[in-house]
């Protein structure tokens, strides 16, 4: 997912050097969805993955 918010950010930079600005505007609305949906995906693994860990009984 992060592959794919960068990806849509390059081309968001390079739409953007060619002046393009409806296109830039989509580019980089698109990376910022992807990335704000990686973030909550990321947290929600970091936190399952705490909270899931249990200590083994000795």
């Amino acid at each position: 997912m992060l592959y794919w918010a960068l990806m849509f950010f390059i081309f968001a930079i390079v739409a953007a050097a060619l002046g393009f600005g409806g296109i830039a505007g989509a580019m980089v609305g698109v990376a910022k969805i992807c990335f704000f949906i990686f973030l909550v995906l990321f947290i929600v693994s970091l936190v399952s993955g705490l909270l899931g860990r249990r200590r083994p009984i000795v």
